[in-house]
C-alpha cells in the first residue's frame, strides 16, 4: 500500500508509518537486556561486572542503564504536554533528527526539505546518510525572516521530501512560526512527507507549543531540548514528540541504550519544583534583556539591522562583522559568526547572557562604532 494511501483502520487518520522506509516498517531492532522484562534478583544475562568500579562506591553505573527511563519519560511527557508514548528520549534533539532522517529516507533517494539560514544539523545529517537536499531560503522581510510556505510545500511535493524541517523559533534567526502556517503545511503534506518543528528555543517565545497539533496532524513531529532554557545542555537529553506508532520505529532504530543514568538522574532534578521556578524566573530575565540589547543594538552607528527575536539570542548585521566579532573577542566574549551560513555574510548572532555580561558586550561595540 502507498505511503499516500495507507489508513489506520482505527480512526481512519493517516498512519505516519507508511513514510518510514520500507526496510525498516517492520524492523525489530536490537533487543537488549534491559529491554526484556524480567523479574530477577541475580543479574547475570547483560555480561556486566560483577562488582562495581572502586571509583563508583554505591554502584550506580555498573549496570547498563534502561533505553527509555519511565520517571524520566513521564516527567518529559508532563513538561510538553504530551503522552509518554508519543514521546523518545535520547541524546538531545541532535540524535532525534539522525533518528527520523535514518528511519524515513532511503539513501540516495528521499530527500529533506530545509528553509536556510536555520540549523545546521539537518543538512549534516542528510549528507551523512547519502540524502539529497532541498533548499527553500527564508525570505528576508522587514519583519525579520519569514517561512514559505507554499513553496516549501511545492517544492516537497515535486521532490518527493520525506522530511521537511522547519526551526520555530529559528536559529540563528530568532523567527516565530506561525502554528497555522505550520498546520497547513501538515495538511497539505499528508500522505507524503513529516513536517518535524524545531522548537529547541520555543520556552522563550510568546507562542504555545507545535505540539498541540499532532492531535489533528499525525504527520508532525516536534523535538524538544533541555539543553537551552533548562541549563543542561551538557546532560544531552533532548525527545522527539510524534505519533506513538512513530515513536515505536523510532526506538527501534535508536542505539541500545542512549541515556546515560548520571544524565537522567540530574535531568530529572533539574525538572523538580525549585529547579522549574528558577527557570521561569530566568526566561523573564532573558526575554527582558533581549528588549534591551534588540533596542541598543537598533540606534548603534555600525550595526545595520537587529533582527527581531523570539529565541535567546540576537541576530544582527554589522557594518564591519569582522571588526567587531575581533572586539568583543579581544574583550574574552565570544559570539558566534554565522557569515559563513546563506546571506548573513555580515552577520553576528550574540547570545543573551547575564544583564552585566550583555552589558559588557554593548560597551565593547558602543565604542567599535565610536
Amino acid at each position: 500500500m502507498s505511503a499516500m494511501t495507507k489508513l489506520n483502520p482505527i480512526n481512519a487518520a493517516f498512519d505516519p508509518v507508511a513514510l518510514v522506509r520500507e526496510d525498516l516498517q517492520s524492523f525489530a531492532g536490537y533487543s537488549s537486556a534491559r529491554s526484556s522484562k524480567l523479574s530477577a534478583n541475580v543479574w547475570l544475562n547483560a555480561n556486566e561486572s560483577a562488582w562495581s568500579n572502586v571509583a563508583d562506591p554505591h554502584a550506580e553505573l555498573r549496570r547498563y542503564p534502561d533505553p527509555q527511563p519511565p520517571t524520566l519519560r513521564a516527567s518529559l511527557a508532563a513538561l510538553y504536554g504530551c503522552a509518554p508514548a508519543q514521546l523518545l528520549a535520547g541524546r538531545g534533539s541532535d540524535e532525534a533528527i539522525d533518528l527520523l532522517v535514518r528511519a524515513l529516507c532511503m539513501p540516495g533517494s528521499d530527500g529533506i526539505v530545509i528553509s536556510t539560514p536555520t540549523f545546521g544539523m539537518y543538512a549534516i545529517n542528510a549528507r551523512l546518510h547519502g540524502v539529497p537536499v532541498v533548499d527553500v531560503p527564508l525570505r528576508d522581510t522587514e519583519g525579520g525572516f519569514t517561512g514559505d510556505f507554499d513553496a516549501i510545500a511545492e517544492r516537497a511535493l515535486a521532490s518527493g521530501a520525506k522530511l521537511v524541517f522547519v526551526c520555530s523559533p529559528g536559529n540563528p534567526t530568532g523567527t516565530l512560526l506561525p502554528l497555522a502556517a505550520i498546520a497547513t503545511l501538515a495538511q497539505r503534506l499528508e500522505g507524503r512527507a513529516l513536517v518535524v518543528v524545531d522548537e529547541a528555543y520555543i520556552e522563550f517565545a510568546d507562542s504555545d507549543s507545535a505540539v498541540r497539533l499532532l492531535d489533528a496532524h499525525s504527520n508532525i513531529a516536534v523535538l524538544r531540548t533541555l539543553s537551552k532554557v533548562h541549563a543542561l545542555a551538557a546532560a544531552r537529553i533532548g525527545c522527539v514528540i510524534a505519533d506513538p506508532r512513530l515513536i515505536a520505529v523510532l526506538q527501534r532504530c535508536q542505539a541500545p541504550y542512549p541515556l546515560p543514568a548520571p544524565c537522567v538522574t540530574q535531568a530529572l532534578r533539574g525538572l523538580g519544583d525549585v529547579a522549574r521556578a528558577a527557570t521561569s524566573a530566568r526566561i523573564a530575565i532573558v526575554r527582558s534583556e533581549r528588549r534591551s540589547l534588540l533596542d541598543q543594538l537598533a540606534s548603534m552607528a555600525g550595526v545595520i539591522r537587529a533582527y527581531p527575536s523570539q529565541a535567546n539570542f540576537v541576530l544582527a548585521r554589522f557594518k564591519d562583522a569582522q571588526v567587531a566579532f575581533d572586539a568583543l573577542l579581544a574583550a574574552g566574549i565570544a559570539v558566534r559568526d554565522v557569515r559563513a551560513m546563506p546571506r548573513l555574510d555580515d552577520a553576528l548572532r550574540i547570545t543573551i547572557g547575564a544583564p552585566d555580561q550583555n552589558q559588557r558586550v554593548l560597551d565593547v561595540l558602543t565604542r567599535v562604532a565610536a
